[in-house]
């Protein structure tokens, strides 16, 4: 069965975010969502590295408490993980603006942090989640306080942590995005100062070999699935944004 959240990559794509889409998510879930009011945002708890961990738990469940778990999931590279189509078990009992039927009625993101705090929020993945919020409140035709934190939806108070960031902050950041009056995510050259071309999956060429051989991959010449995660592990061990694309800054380094 094909669950009714199907637009959920469109509109992410048309966001200009970075999505990745988890085999069988149009038929994954508890059950449809004929009507969405709004999004929760939540943390997975997860572990202090990598970029999407929890990936597969959001995905699977757990022992306690079947998946799917959300319908998004946010890598710590920005990256939206669509992970289910229909109802996942994120939200539990709660309430927000009077809605108590979480489950039925708020999509749910995971985004990856330990939820400590030595685990800081990089810049790339928090801009992606305001962006992907807003994203989904303008689908559906909602403002902004139809967003909200794990933490306020949750009863008993106190229930519930997640998210570790000002939910204030971040609701007046995702109705800027909705109103156009944000900043425009920073846009990544072309190409470099040698002429170097910005090279992200399904690119194809000589430059693909050559970055292939720089990151230790065999030079098929085509940018894969697979060399997006080596290139991303590369980016992470430089201390360069793991976005997996290879861009001017990634091609300096590469070259130095």
């Amino acid at each position: 069965m094909t669950f009714s959240l199907t637009w959920l990559v469109e509109v992410l794509e048309d966001a200009n975010l970075k999505v990745a889409e988890v085999p069988g998510w149009r038929s994954r879930g508890r059950a449809d969502m004929p009507r969405v009011r709004g999004v929760m945002c939540h943390h997975t708890a997860g572990p202090a590295a990598g970029n999407m961990p929890s990936l597969r738990v959001i995905t699977e469940g757990r022992a306690d408490l079947p998946g799917p778990l959300s319908q998004l999931g946010l890598g710590r590279d920005g990256t939206c993980y669509v992970v289910a189509a229909g109802r996942a078990n994120h939200a539990g009992a709660g309430n927000w603006q009077g809605i108590t039927s979480g489950n039925s009625s708020f999509i749910g993101i995971e985004a990856e942090n330990s939820g400590g705090g030595n685990d800081p929020w990089p810049e790339v993945q928090m801009d992606a989640y305001v962006r992907c919020v807003a994203a989904i409140l303008k689908k559906i035709g909602e403002d902004a306080i139809m967003c909200c934190g794990h933490k306020e939806y949750a009863l008993p108070p106190g229930r519930k942590p997640d998210p570790r960031f000002d939910m204030n902050d971040f609701r007046f950041k995702v109705a800027a995005v909705m109103s156009g009056n944000a900043p425009a995510p920073s846009r990544i050259p072309l190409v470099d100062g040698a002429d170097r071309p910005t090279l992200r999956r399904g690119a194809r060429g000589e430059h693909v070999i050559l970055l292939q051989s720089k990151i230790g991959e065999s030079g098929t010449g085509v940018f894969t699935a697979a060399t997006e995660a080596i290139l991303r592990e590369f980016q992470r061990g430089h201390g360069l944004v793991p976005d997996g694309i290879a861009g001017p800054r990634t091609w300096a380094v590469l070259q130095a």
